[in-house]
């Protein structure tokens, strides 16, 4: 077992004796590369890729970039977002273009990818978050002057190389499981919304006489079941049974600790219950200024903009008041109807396809407008009886099927969780590589 001493560095603790700890601005500098007119722009995710803009992945986190004061970056440079740093935007330019400059490109003495685990550990065990003056670190050049004036622990460059290069291979290793996990995540949500929509579809009776449903790309439901318009089945003594939320009148600022539940598109599922480990809350102040959003129980959520259409909610019997954002719609049911139908046909296929079918219509990023969502149209057997008959079927059918998904879900976590172990004992010397 190798000497360790201590580091006098709080984050890292012991270090093997082997190894030094210096200043970050004695060994690392910030470039400030001219740009070239044709350069394309440069993106750095929060997982760490920094790319170019237009090979970005849509569940990337991407910056609005502005036409002004651009630097040039290379391949192999070492990037760290100056306010996303915190979140595990650190990492290794894989293209030449350009980029604004929140994100701080630097050049070091050091083996450039230790370098970018050491920072990665530091985001991952809180240190950038603890040293910002808010929830992230407002502004790239405060962030490299923080950067720079921080303590690093270093171990030999034959040892750095040797650490980078193993983590990089482990951290493959690892993230090939996590993409084959996740694959399997997006096959069971698949396989979810195929068992609703056959359900919605077809009934629970498989030998009921069916009729033709008028629509092509329907084809044949079950006679006792009518397909009618959206606005059919709105509860019309409420005076906004179809609507969506704040409009922009509330902010993070605004969020605080308890008090009425405040549903943001994070809440909501592919056909799950409301996700409530994150939930934020508003004054009851701040609920009477947008009296007019505000959500009872059984209201149908629906995400109405970019890539969570499709993501669906219903306020639980628990939450007798609540209110949401302008990026959800939602819709409250006449007592004729069962809502739980309703959320179910809104997930399965049926609801999907209308949904996207409206949002793909725009020139920009898809959205939907509630205007539109008057055009949807809704399988409903006319017994309120068979339409509990079906809720009942699909809540144990889909209560199996999400248990699968959180199991799956769960090892992405432990897959994830092991990443940032492992990183941290090598650039800290808990580990060595032999």
């Amino acid at each position: 077992m190798r000497k360790m001493k201590d580091s006098q560095i709080e984050w890292v603790g012991n270090i093997p004796e082997t190894w030094t700890t210096e200043l970050g601005k004695h060994f690392m500098s910030r470039l400030d590369r001219p740009v070239k007119d044709d350069d394309s722009v440069i993106t750095c995710f929060r997982d760490g890729q920094v790319t170019l803009r237009s090979n970005r992945r849509e569940d990337g986190f991407t910056l609005a970039f502005q036409e002004i004061g651009y630097q040039g970056i290379e391949p192999g440079d070492l990037v760290v977002h100056g306010m996303d740093g915190f979140a595990g935007a650190i990492g290794i330019s894989d293209s030449r273009g350009k980029a604004t400059p929140v994100l701080n490109v630097l050049d070091t003495k050091q083996n450039k990818k230790y370098m970018m685990y050491a920072l990665r550990n530091m985001a991952y065990t809180d240190v950038f978050l603890a040293l910002s003056t808010g929830i992230r670190i407002r502004s790239c050049d405060t962030s490299w002057k923080k950067l720079r004036a921080l303590n690093y622990a270093l171990p030999p460059l034959d040892e750095q190389n040797k650490i980078a290069d193993y983590l990089e291979v482990k951290e493959k290793q690892i993230e090939d499981l996590i993409s084959k996990v996740e694959a399997q995540i997006v096959k069971l949500k698949q396989y979810k919304q195929s068992v609703i929509t056959e359900v919605i579809v077809n009934g629970l009776d498989p030998n009921s006489p069916m009729k033709d449903s008028g629509l092509d790309w329907l084809g044949q439901i079950p006679k006792d079941t009518d397909v009618i318009g959206i606005t059919y089945i709105l509860d019309k003594n409420h005076p906004y049974p179809l609507g969506d939320g704040d409009h922009g009148l509330i902010g993070p600022d605004d969020y605080i600790s308890e008090g009425i539940p405040y549903i943001r598109v994070q809440n909501l599922g592919w056909g799950t219950d409301l996700l409530t480990d994150n939930i934020v809350y508003i004054s009851e102040e701040r609920n009477n200024a947008i009296k007019n959003s505000t959500l009872r129980p059984n209201d149908i959520l629906f995400a109405k903009t970019g890539a969570t259409i499709g993501k669906t909610g219903i306020v639980p019997s628990n939450m007798p008041i609540a209110n949401t954002t302008s990026h959800i719609g939602k819709i409250t049911v006449s007592p004729e109807y069962d809502p739980k139908y309703i959320f179910y046909v809104l997930t399965s296929f049926i609801g999907y396809r209308q949904f996207w079918a409206i949002a793909c219509q725009k020139t920009t990023r898809p959205e939907l407008a509630i205007s539109e969502m008057k055009t949807i149209k809704v399988l409903v057997p006319k017994s309120r009886e068979t339409q509990r008959e079906i809720v009942e079927y699909l809540d144990g059918k889909c209560k199996g099927i999400d248990q699968l998904i959180a199991i799956k879900e769960a090892k992405v976590d432990r897959l994830r969780q092991l990443k940032k172990t492992l990183i941290y004992e090598y650039v800290t010397g808990k580990k060595e590589v032999v």
